[in-house]
């Protein structure tokens, strides 16, 4: 499972007219905000200042908190007005709450709620690696690194491959100084080791390093690309194929519970509950692959669940769940199981985003299957060809079957290639077996397959140097 993708959030809050609650004077106003956790249960993070005698209060103490995309964080702000000096807020007088998700918050883009969300990045240790070869002769070297772990102090090592690097020397720079350098104006500047200095009476440095060219190119995050107006646009692709068994008997994977579950409705719920934070419309198309479906009978591949295919969109995870329950006793189970189809359906819409000058839309794909893929060829053909494009792949398998297929397609080494040997550019497929879930808590399929989501945003849009739409900095 890839590591958690992590960042740290900034929350202000203002106010503006809120109630007047006392007598003779303005409400004293205080923010607290609670955060569900995952059993559900709301704990408090903390608590801004008591601004006086104010009804548009702006706080100046801010709530930072750990963002993770994966994951539905709800956030509860209430706002009190403090009379006393107690620190339990029930004998204070109630003005107001908002309740929201993170999500929502960062994927707002104007925020008509009274938040400002400001990005901070952890702070950290450059190492720029060069071996031998590439320095022996003088040889000039491209390398990239932060801009800001360029200022102040550079220390340059010879590297071993046991961990046990020498110095060689340091200098110390400023970025105003390397953006001066030019090819016919280089900054140079002399490597020098205290150590060899004091035992070396005739020494002068340990080289020096030239820098011909700098330039500082921004690299935007997800957060960046999000709160800069980039949608992630959700579909949902079913199995219907025969293997699932009779949607009426117990034993299916389609059968729905007296408490309205099953493995795919659940796949839906958890997934779908946190991609639609990012998407400002809710609305989601809905297919589904593998049945026979009215009026001719005959076996679609991709046909969406409301049987429009003009409007396939659903209104809302709910309206996605809604559709399916009405769709399954109207269609018949039967096979193969094609997701090509699919795939390039989406990839089609993908294709035309790509042609916008700027990273505004992302297309996830969820397939929710409980067999071996029949059109392997064709998929391994239509995945390398989406990972040139805006979108990513999530196939949650469910039931007991072999998914080692499907393991194939989440080419996490790298080795995904077409039947003609073409490479995918980028890793875009995540595959969990939904058995794996069964007893863990709710929102933990959820965080397993949408933990690289963030990474593959960023790394294409990067790839292909398209910024956001508009300038996530903060005013």
């Amino acid at each position: 499972m890839a590591a958690q993708c992590v960042t740290k959030v900034e929350l202000t809050v203002s106010c503006d007219n809120l109630l007047d609650k006392d007598i003779g004077s303005k409400s004293d106003p205080l923010c607290s905000l609670l955060m569900s956790s995952s059993d559900s249960q709301w704990y408090e993070v903390g608590r801004t200042e008591q601004v006086q005698n104010c009804l548009s209060p702006k706080f100046a103490k801010k709530f930072v908190i750990d963002y993770y995309f994966e994951i539905v964080q709800k956030l509860k702000f209430g706002i009190y007005d403090i009379d006393n000096k107690t620190v339990d807020l029930s004998d204070d007088d109630f003005l107001g709450q908002l309740e929201c998700t993170l999500g929502q918050v960062v994927s707002s883009k104007k925020l008509t709620r009274p938040l400002v969300l400001k990005n901070k990045s952890p702070a950290g240790k450059g190492t720029i690696t060069i071996s031998a070869e590439e320095i022996k002769d003088n040889r000039v070297v491209n390398f990239e690194v932060e801009a800001r772990k360029l200022d102040n102090k550079v220390e340059c090592y010879d590297y071993d491959n046991d961990g046990s690097h020498d110095l060689i020397g340091i200098f110390e720079t400023t970025m105003t100084r390397l953006k001066e350098a030019s090819r016919t104006s280089p900054a140079e500047f002399e490597c020098v080791n205290s150590k060899k200095k004091q035992k070396k009476k005739g020494y002068k440095n340990s080289g020096v390093v030239g820098v011909k060219l700098c330039q500082v190119v921004k690299e935007y995050t997800f957060l960046d690309y999000i709160m800069g107006g980039c949608q992630l646009n959700f579909t949902v692709a079913i199995d219907f194929t025969g293997s699932n068994g009779d949607p009426k008997s117990p034993q299916s994977l389609h059968y729905i519970s007296p408490q309205g579950v099953n493995e795919y409705l659940s796949a839906i719920w958890s997934v779908g509950n946190v991609i639609q934070d990012y998407d400002s419309d809710k609305m989601f198309p809905a297919f589904g692959f593998g049945a026979q479906i009215p009026p001719t009978w005959q076996v679609s591949h991709e046909f969406p669940l409301n049987f429009n295919p003009a409007n396939p969109f659903c209104a809302g995870v709910e309206g996605v769940v809604e559709a399916y329950r009405v769709c399954l006793p109207q269609v018949k189970l039967y096979g193969p199981t094609n997701f090509s189809p699919i795939i390039n359906h989406v990839a089609c819409f993908a294709k035309q985003a790509i042609q916008q000058t700027t990273a505004s839309q992302y297309f996830v794909l969820l397939i929710i299957t409980d067999g071996v893929i029949t059109d392997m060829d064709q998929t391994r053909s239509a995945i390398v060809n989406a990972s040139r494009l805006p979108m990513s792949i999530i196939i949650v398998g469910v039931g007991g079957a072999d998914f080692s297929a499907m393991e194939f397609l989440d080419g996490d080494d790298g080795s995904l290639r077409s039947l003609t040997g073409e490479a995918a550019m980028r890793d875009i497929v995540q595959f969990v077996p939904f058995r794996q879930f069964q007893n863990a808590p709710s929102q933990a399929l959820a965080q397993s397959v949408l933990a690289e989501l963030p990474q593959q945003v960023a790394s294409f849009f990067s790839l292909f140097k398209l910024k956001p739409p508009h300038d996530p900095s903060p005013s």
